[in-house]
């Protein structure tokens, strides 16, 4: 492999000059520049990253751990993905499958810095082990957690479900199916807490209509219809843990000759990119935002620098299923 001095020699000046020449660090004439860029050119040099990398202590790469490749991960890794290159790193993806011994190999990555920070989607390992980490470089969570070392960019899914609690309120429908997802996560509660307090403040049942945990497909969506027509048709609208059940809903209402909104309504969460074509009420997630917020977080834990985050907003987007 080409080195500085072979690149020197050629260029006719002396290591350091082609070195500061080469990095883009302190002065060179424009002439004695232009000779180096030519001669690197010349000789086919590449940089060795790990020689810069031992050099500076620096790799100017961020882990992005996650358990499998989602449309809502593909949303953040984009914005994560746009944020870094910006300013000058790169994105390297661990792929675990909710493996914990997987998510210490991303961890013990930043320990032997082969990587200068990690964003975990969503973990498995105990908070505690992660958190034993920090002390090799910045981590953050996308996943809702509560650590004074560990910043988490979540938004309170409770004002989100709250937005399309009240819309189905508006609109008129009284008999709600909620479909949550995992119970044990601090999202799918702050949902549940806030259907309570819906409840609360109209004077409805919290147990009119039976609700649904642990749903998060287009199938379980399919089964669920099935479920509404065998057992009396109890609920006139479905508040949803994301669109992917309501494409479910929607798709198995169609083929049995339902009709959304007359029969029941259908409420979305995410705001993905099939929502439109299916004409889908939902809620907008802004991940991109959150994304770019982990970003601004270890950057200014990196470089020593204050960025500031920006508060992403739920919002409603209202269209024909409701």
């Amino acid at each position: 492999m080409t080195n500085i001095q072979e690149i020197a020699q050629r260029a006719g000046v002396s290591p350091s000059t082609a070195s500061r020449a080469l990095s883009g660090r302190g002065y060179v004439s424009e002439e004695k520049k232009q000779r180096v860029l030519t001669a690197a050119a010349e000789l086919d040099y590449a940089p060795n990253l790990n020689a810069v990398s031992l050099k500076t202590g620096s790799t100017r790469r961020i882990g992005l751990v996650a358990p499998r490749f989602t449309e809502p991960l593909s949303l953040f890794t984009t914005g994560l993905v746009h944020s870094a290159e910006e300013n000058g790193y790169t994105v390297t993806l661990f792929m675990t499958g909710l493996n914990a011994a997987k998510e210490v190999e991303a961890l013990e990555a930043l320990r032997r810095k082969q990587v200068d920070a990690l964003v975990f989607v969503m973990f498995q390992s105990d908070l505690s082990l992660i958190a034993d980490y920090v002390k090799y470089g910045p981590i953050v969570c996308w996943q809702r957690v509560i650590h004074e070392a560990i910043p988490s960019v979540f938004m309170n899914q409770y004002d989100g479900y709250m937005l399309a609690l009240e819309h189905l309120y508006e609109r008129g429908y009284r008999r709600i199916c909620n479909v949550y997802g995992a119970t044990q996560r601090l999202n799918t509660q702050s949902r549940m807490e806030a259907f309570a307090d819906f409840c609360r403040k109209y004077d409805l049942d919290p147990l009119a209509c039976p609700s649904f945990e642990n749903r998060d497909t287009a199938r379980d969506g399919e089964q669920i219809v099935r479920w509404w027509l065998e057992n009396g048709r109890p609920a006139d609208a479905f508040a949803c843990t994301n669109d992917w059940v309501a494409s479910g809903i929607i798709a198995e209402a169609r083929r049995l000759g339902l009709r959304v909104p007359e029969d029941f309504a259908v409420c979305g969460f995410d705001n993905l990119d099939f929502a439109p074509l299916l004409d889908l009420t939902t809620i907008h997630y802004p991940v991109d935002e959150q994304a770019s917020n982990a970003f601004a977080i270890i950057r200014s834990r990196i470089e020593d620098i204050e960025l500031p985050t920006h508060p992403p907003r739920f919002r409603l987007v209202e269209r024909l299923t409701t």
